[in-house]
């Protein structure tokens, strides 16, 4: 299977840079995905090392890397314009050879020439010229019907690209911003009203710092940062362990291991099994409940990147070998959703909550509804104590409190099912007892009787 050989690489590179599990299988994942990737950490982090070092394992894909700075210009980065295209008459060679003709002739032109200086007869060079004159004729017929439009030179550049590395883009210039976004966003690139795709798979950057977007210079940035969908923060290498480790492997100690590498071909039939993945619609359900749980929590999630995260998550499927999304894989959103550093732990609270204990996440919803309305009982109690209340109107916000605690009661547990492990379901039996010492506190408060939710529940029944 294709994903076992992306597996390999990623444990390759795993072991030769430490504590960057994460970077790399997102690195991974963008390409499988074909989503562009942003690494946030100090300089010395080996951020850069990290991508270089699995790029350089996808034989056959055309690489581009740039130091971006204010002076980086759009020819630097995106190819120039090709001047012999502007000359009445004249068309660049890679254009004339897309005509079949005049690619037959040059290449019959090409072997006749190599017949010559093999055997320098003159006749063979006399027939070499007769050649070279049909060719040029043919040439200024193609020129005169289809010269004039510019061509760019982009060989090398953005757009002759499949994997690009933009190291410091944030520090580019205002000059070329329009034409990075349209390329990161849509993967086109328009020049002299030449609007053409490119084939890039995935853009990647990294950096020390994230613009700041409430400075109006800096403004401008934003819609940058957003179309890098898969952030990365990373930090100094925390473990003694790996520190060594890496020393070692710096001072030449351990031995270097194998290199696995895939041709461009596999990692295009590997993107093609990733949008096989399914996603079953409790899935899709899930992750409305993970929306809405971030945007209470503060977390800004546009619609666009939202409905833009079905193939991250199918691509953690197939590097799981699975063939559909499991809610465990939604984990890896962690570095999706996330707009700031401080945003990263309630991301990741969120998505723990919800897609790794969703039965936990949903029995402490339910506790905290519960505490809720006891604490709406009680307070109601502490105003009766400072006014002269009926001893029957006492026992008023107590009702009310039982009543909603029933239903609340049913909601627990109705989320026992037979597919529930033993922790599962221990764990909603400890919330059941919890509800009980609830209403059995609430109806000492009142110098009520109780009966017990699970009494109440059967007498109903």
């Amino acid at each position: 299977m294709l994903y076992a050989k992306m597996n390999q690489i990623i444990d390759e590179v795993k072991s030769d840079v430490a504590e960057r599990d994460e970077l790399v299988e997102c690195i991974a994942i963008a390409l499988l995905s074909r989503k562009n990737l942003f690494i946030l950490g100090d300089t010395g982090q080996a951020k850069s090392y990290a991508i270089n070092l699995f790029r350089k394992r996808i034989i056959g894909a055309k690489q581009f890397e740039r130091l971006m700075s204010k002076q980086t210009d759009e020819e630097q980065i995106f190819g120039r314009l090709d001047l012999s295209s502007l000359i009445p008459g004249n068309m660049p060679l890679d254009e004339l050879m897309k005509e079949e003709s005049y690619a037959e002739l040059y290449r019959k032109l090409s072997e006749q020439y190599e017949i010559y200086c093999g055997n320098k007869n003159v006749d063979t060079l006399k027939a070499t010229y007769e050649l070279s004159k049909q060719t040029d004729l043919l040439k200024h017929i193609i020129c005169t019907l289809k010269s004039g439009t510019p061509k760019m030179i982009t060989e090398g550049k953005i757009p002759d690209s499949h994997i690009v590395f933009l190291d410091e883009i944030f520090k580019s210039g205002d000059g070329i911003l329009n034409s990075l976004l349209t390329a990161l966003n849509e993967k086109v690139y328009t020049n002299e009203g030449q609007t053409v795709p490119i084939p890039v798979i995935s853009f990647f950057s990294a950096s020390n710092e994230i613009p700041n977007f409430n400075d109006s210079a800096q403004a401008i940035l934003k819609p940058l940062y957003d179309r890098f969908e898969l952030k990365v923060l990373t930090q100094y290498v925390q473990e003694k362990d790996n520190r060594l480790k890496v020393l070692s492997g710096k001072q030449g100690k351990s031995a270097n291991g194998s290199v696995t590498t895939i041709d461009l071909s596999e990692l295009c039939a590997m993107q093609k099994e990733v949008e096989a993945i399914t996603v079953p619609d409790s899935i899709n359900e899930l992750m409305d409940d993970v929306l809405c749980e971030l945007r209470r929590c503060g977390i800004h999630v546009s619609d666009r990147k939202y409905f833009g995260f079905t193939p991250i998550v199918r691509a953690k499927a197939y590097l799981d070998g699975n063939t559909e999304v499991t809610s465990k894989d939604l984990l890896v959103l962690k570095n999706y959703f996330w707009n700031k550093p401080e945003e990263i732990a309630v991301v990741e609270k969120v998505l723990c909550d919800l897609c790794e204990n969703p039965i936990g996440a949903e029995i402490e919803r339910i506790l905290a509804m519960a505490s809720e309305s006891k604490s709406v009982m009680d307070e109601t109690l502490s105003q009766f104590e400072t006014q002269q209340v009926d001893e029957r109107e006492k026992i008023k916000p107590y009702v009310v409190f039982q009543k909603e605690l029933f239903r609340i009661y049913l909601e627990l547990t109705s989320l026992r099912n037979a597919d529930l492990g033993d922790s599962d379901n221990t764990a909603i039996t400890d919330a059941e007892n919890e509800l009980e010492e609830m209403l059995v506190e609430a109806a000492k408060a009142v110098n009520a009787t109780s009966i017990p939710l699970h009494e109440q529940k059967r007498l109903n029944v």
